[in-house]
């Protein structure tokens, strides 16, 4: 029978529904972008209601476009942003505040109270994380002891959590389904990576009741049927889940260990598979679960970045510096460089290597000569700069040479950013034919858990494409305008 897919990609600034083959080739798409929250400085947050409906406008939208075909088997499949955590009421269905975004610095507090008491270690080892506000755990933590009535509604056992997937998949069943994927379990702080379980002890140290918690799942299994709010006359399957970066890791054939993609989006993630073994991450960098199917779990090592393309979409939106986000190239090479301005976009601290939860953006080096090619140059400029500084860490620190980087995401279409990124790196850049990795790996996933494949190399054999930037060789420029790069970092970085 012909299949299609249908794939949710839930990101920091919007919904997508896409629509995928049988052969999963990318049919049509749709996009709905959805509110952003600064409640208080430093504080970021979604309505997950809104999510939640967009996600249905979303998918009404795509197949109203192509229609649905009544010959046609249909299934789910979801991929997302990752640390994002929502709280609910299960008996009315109703978030009891809005979600707190992985951006989102309230926590910081929290985070520092519990690295002096030493549990650093402790998270460390069974999480492969460090304490950090960018991790689910504090959202929820402020949630129960913040929002009126919460924790006693959660001591209650009434209230559950999850990540964006687990809600989406919650509301999409009609409360039938609590689960997540161990993908983004292993985003929260509070699963151990190494057991594949909730980890009662990290429960503890953050107040967290275990009957809140979503049933941890492979990315390749089965999460419920849907109708999607009676869009489809018979229920319809959801068929893997699967964290944003991590379906890009997915998407881009990254399946043996050493092979590493770089994902350019609101923030970015450069992810490295290290195979069936949770190794010790060098400093600056964590240990994730990579993904986990077909029986086995791969590992991986990361370094996020808060912002890389959200600092474009400053430029636009606060700034208004420029129009829109594609314009950002056209201006930076108006000017033949930065001029000596380097732009530190630390609006929401500094991710790794740095983890700096107090640091705050900084664009330094102007004079009167400085105009608006010079400074979204600097912005394009920063965006490489902060991938080099993680690949720099991970192959100092464990010795291995990075032959290439596989990347993806919608600034990618960047040319001037693609070809500085190789000039910094001194490696190639493989551009994705795809732009949209990480969707890609939600519909590997959901063909993985249909029996579509039987192993891993059948589903790289697909990857027909590559799109090489080759790096123009000059390593003493490169070297100077790191120099600085890293000299600017260290300003803000006290």
């Amino acid at each position: 029978m012909n299949h299609k897919i249908i794939a949710i990609d839930q990101s920091t600034s919007a919904t997508k529904a896409m629509l995928f083959s049988s052969d999963c080739k990318l049919l049509d798409r749709v996009n709905v972008e959805h509110r952003q929250y600064y409640p208080r400085h430093g504080w970021v947050e979604h309505d997950p209601t809104e999510i939640y409906q967009n996600t249905v406008k979303g998918i009404r939208m795509l197949m109203e476009a192509v229609g649905i075909e009544e010959d046609c088997e249909y299934s789910l499949t979801i991929t997302n942003q990752r640390e994002t955590v929502v709280v609910w009421n299960r008996l009315t269905g109703e978030p009891v505040y809005n979600a707190v975004v992985w951006q989102c610095q309230r926590g910081a507090e929290l985070c520092a109270t519990l690295q002096k008491a030493g549990y650093e270690e402790t998270v460390r080892a069974k999480r492969g994380l460090m304490i950090d506000p960018y991790f689910s755990a504090t959202g929820v933590k402020w949630i129960l002891d913040n929002v009126e009535g919460a924790s006693k509604l959660a001591e209650e056992g009434n209230l559950l959590m999850g990540t964006i997937e687990s809600w989406l998949i919650w509301k999409l069943t009609g409360g039938q389904v609590h689960a997540c994927d161990y993908t983004n379990a292993s985003r929260t702080l509070l699963f151990n990576i190494h057991t594949l379980a909730w980890d009662k002890e990290l429960l503890d140290i953050f107040g967290i009741p275990a009957s809140m918690l979503p049933e941890a799942k492979p990315s390749d299994s089965f999460f419920g049927n849907t109708t999607i709010e009676g869009l489809f006359k018979k229920e319809i399957s959801i068929y893997g889940a699967i964290g944003d970066s991590h379906g890009a890791l997915v998407g881009q054939m990254c399946f043996r260990p050493g092979m590493g993609k770089a994902t350019y989006g609101t923030g970015s993630s450069v992810m490295v598979n290290i195979g069936t073994d949770a190794l010790a991450a060098p400093a600056g960098l964590v240990t994730s679960i990579g993904f986990a199917a077909l029986g086995r779990v791969y590992y991986a090592f990361e370094g996020n970045i808060h912002c890389t393309g959200a600092t474009i979409k400053w430029l636009a939106d606060k700034l208004e510096l420029i129009n829109s986000s594609s314009e950002v190239e056209k201006f930076a090479l108006s000017v033949p460089d930065t001029g000596g301005v380097y732009f530190v976009p630390a609006f929401a601290g500094l991710g790794a290597p740095w983890w700096n939860s107090e640091a705050k953006a900084a664009i330094v080096g102007m004079t009167l000569a400085t105009g608006k090619g010079q400074v979204c140059r600097a912005a394009l400029d920063a965006i490489a700069y902060q991938i080099k500084d993680l690949v720099e860490t991970r192959t100092s620190g464990n010795h291995v040479s990075l032959s290439e980087l596989r990347v993806d995401g919608g600034p990618t279409k960047n040319n001037y950013l693609m070809q500085f990124q190789a000039d910094m790196l001194g490696v190639p850049v493989n551009r994705a034919e795809i732009e949209e990795a990480s969707a890609y790996g939600a519909v590997l996933m959901n063909c993985l858990a249909r029996g579509v494949w039987n192993d891993l190399d059948e589903v790289a054999s697909m990857r027909k494409h590559n799109d090489l930037i080759i790096p123009v060789d000059d390593p003493e420029k490169k070297a100077a305008l790191y120099a600085g790069w890293c000299k600017a970092v260290k300003l803000i970085n006290q």
